[in-house]
């Protein structure tokens, strides 16, 4: 499987760019995530093929699904919590941009009917993980939009964001889990980057690149100082083994402990 997708760092043009495609045999996540750009005034109706969730990353539009309607705004992926559409296959959706706008998609092969749900930021707190930690080492915001706790228990998809602070770490202490991952990065500015573990293997990331996790690898990450560092994260669920929470390291799980002792330099 190609972990590391860096085609995209110029950025994404109009309409729709296919990052992965679900069916892919090279993509043993099985989903399918892309960048949907509209133009103001723009419109775009379908029929959703798949389990299929958009989320705003930046502008102002309207979606409407089922018998809702929901207007959506976004000025900052990094001060503003998310919102988010998720539908199940067969779906009627109707996207209104009022201005330039970018959603990423995401898609899996889930023919499973259920109704559709709007999250905006009222229902996506940001956490504060990791403060106290190992000295704030691994303080960032993490916002899960949906998984098992407020999704339909028929959807496979689990949707979520994390912002990672300049010069510190998230997804730490390392952890893994039995389902295939998908992250999709961003920064404060343009020439920000962070490092990502995929195992043993350690890939430098830039804005707009994405990387397929294999189940089971440890996925720890970093942000270069200076560089605020968001990725928004996806999984789909094993039939009969849902996603629910990571398994730490267990070398390194020791850094939970907010009263954990850890080196200081003598000399201040």
């Amino acid at each position: 499987m190609t972990q590391h997708i860096t085609r995209h760092r110029q950025g994404f043009g109009p309409g729709y760019t296919e990052v992965t495609r679900f069916d892919d045999p090279d993509n043993a996540t099985r989903i399918g995530f892309g960048v949907l750009r509209l133009r103001p005034g723009e419109e775009i109706r379908e029929q959703a093929a798949q389990e299929t969730a958009w989320l705003l990353m930046e502008g102002a539009a309207s979606l409407t699904a089922g018998n809702g309607t929901e207007r959506f705004v976004r000025r900052s992926l990094f001060n503003e919590s998310a919102s988010a559409l998720h539908v199940a296959a067969g779906e009627h959706v109707t996207l209104r941009a009022e201005c330039d706008c970018e959603f990423t998609v995401y898609a899996t092969a889930n023919q499973q009917r259920f109704e559709s749900r709007f999250y905006g930021p009222a229902d996506v707190p940001n956490e504060h993980r990791g403060k106290g930690q190992v000295g704030d080492a691994c303080y960032r915001f993490v916002r899960t939009i949906f998984d098992r706790r407020n999704a339909d228990p028929k959807a496979e998809l689990v949707l979520g964001e994390v912002v990672t602070m300049p010069g510190r770490w998230s997804s730490y202490p390392p952890h893994h889990h039995a389902q295939h991952e998908i992250y999709h990065y961003r920064f404060t500015l343009p020439q920000g980057y962070g490092h990502a573990e995929l195992g043993d293997e350690v890939v430098k990331v830039k804005a707009y690149d994405t990387v397929k996790i294999p189940a089971g690898l440890d996925h720890a990450q970093c942000a270069a100082p200076g560089y605020g560092m968001y990725y928004a994260w996806v999984i789909r669920h094993l039939p009969g083994n849902p996603y629910t929470v990571p398994e730490f390291t267990e070398a390194h799980r020791w850094t939970l402990d907010p009263t954990a002792a850890y080196w200081h330099p003598a000399e201040s």
